[in-house]
């Protein structure tokens, strides 16, 4: 699977918008930022911003727990709208956590649920009913009882786009397949009526037990970040310039690997659906925007929190700006360029990567954008001593 491939060799190695930040928190002058700040207070602020976003990501998830709690107990047209804003609202947290990957952490080490927590493209029919193929899925199949037990078991079993959990298996469920050139996925309230739906009650079962392995993953994140706990981020924090490299691996490979390469690069090559990251809810423009973002976050050192807060600390950038003040402000000024560039790609993604769409110069030009920023990631990081870096390519 694409991104898990990312993530072994990353192991092998080692609506709304986030536009409204401050001018000041995008992109300070180097010089202003620049103080007295060392590896160790760095690693050590990064792992507030990390535990900061996974909580408010659990927060949102938890919030759409509850949405589709309730729809499933009445549904409606009202309640499936309901579950889907929050499942929405939920992913503009997560995709700026996909900043702390690819470098072996708690969400993509050995035992990690990345997975099973956001694995794609989904292979629909392993799931639920599809065009043409009315009895598909484990909903539809008396014979698998669904546990998270099962759900675990089963995801990417016998391919990797069996995915049976995750994100994108509550949002199929959520929106259902995506046959629309214009819009997303309509699968109405009804597929989850008693009487009207095929198999109503075990879809309804299917996406209340899939929420609910989501929720327990995240959790588990999150509390390998906790402060003042015996857990990765105390090692983390006493780890210094192998923590500092770790992160730069993230952003670096995040940047390079998977979203210019695997996210958009692959798309744009394929102008295949498929491709498309949250194919079924055509919010893949904002999975863009959000990974871009989160880079930036921690390149920073700066996070908008969800109750309106800014956390702000020692970022990357800070780092570099005491070595090379320059290369600190040209830095900072590519990262913003991806964000803008990220922000600026239209809905639907499926078809702003068809050749001669308006779409397609504006990720072309992202695309660029984060490569840029990737070589200047590996440059940052030789200025503060990290002289070994290899970032995970498409």
């Amino acid at each position: 699977m694409k991104h898990h491939a990312l993530a072994a060799a990353a192991l092998a190695l080692s609506s709304l918008t986030f536009t409204s930040l401050p001018v000041h928190a995008q992109a300070a002058p180097a010089a202003a930022a620049a103080s007295a700040v060392d590896h160790k207070a760095v690693a050590q602020h990064y792992g507030a911003l990390v535990y900061a976003n996974y909580s408010d990501t659990l927060a949102a998830a938890k919030d759409m727990q509850a949405a589709i709690a309730e729809f499933v107990k009445a549904p409606s047209a009202e309640g499936m709208d309901k579950a889907r804003k929050a499942w929405l609202a939920a992913r503009e947290y997560y995709g700026q956590t996909e900043a702390f990957r690819f470098y072996g952490g708690p969400i993509d080490n050995d035992n990690g649920p990345e997975g099973q927590i956001n694995a794609w493209p989904l292979d629909e029919a392993y799931v639920d009913y599809v065009e043409g193929k009315p009895d598909a899925g484990f909903v539809n199949n008396p014979k698998f009882k669904i546990t998270k037990a099962n759900l675990i078991k089963a995801n990417e079993r016998g391919g990797e786009e069996n995915i049976s959990a995750g994100w994108h298996a509550i949002e199929f469920l959520l929106w259902g397949q995506d046959l629309s050139e214009t819009g997303p996925g309509n699968r109405s309230f009804e597929d989850y009526v008693p009487g009207k739906g095929k198999n109503a009650e075990r879809r309804a079962q299917y996406l209340t037990v899939a929420t609910d392995l989501l929720i327990d993953d995240l959790s588990k994140v999150a509390r390998a970040w906790e402060p003042g706990k015996k857990n990765y981020r105390a090692q983390f924090e006493k780890g210094g310039r192998e923590s500092v490299r770790k992160i730069i691996v993230g952003l670096g490979s995040l940047s390079r690997g998977e979203l210019s390469g695997e996210r958009m690069e692959v798309a744009l090559n394929s102008q295949d659906q498929e491709d498309e990251h949250s194919c079924f809810s055509d919010n893949t423009h904002r999975d863009a925007a959000t990974n871009a973002k989160g880079i930036q976050n921690v390149w920073l050192g700066e996070y908008l929190q969800r109750d309106g807060k800014l956390l702000k600390g020692p970022g990357v950038r800070d780092l570099v700006a005491a070595k090379n003040p320059a290369l600190a402000d040209k830095t900072s000024a590519q990262i913003a360029e991806s964000v803008k560039g990220a922000e600026a790609i239209p809905a639907p993604f499926d078809r702003a990567i068809i050749k001669g769409s308006a779409g397609r110069p504006v990720m072309e030009k992202t695309i660029a954008s984060l490569v840029e920023q990737s070589k200047l990631l590996v440059e940052s990081a030789s200025a503060v001593g990290i002289a070994k870096l290899t970032l995970v390519e498409p």
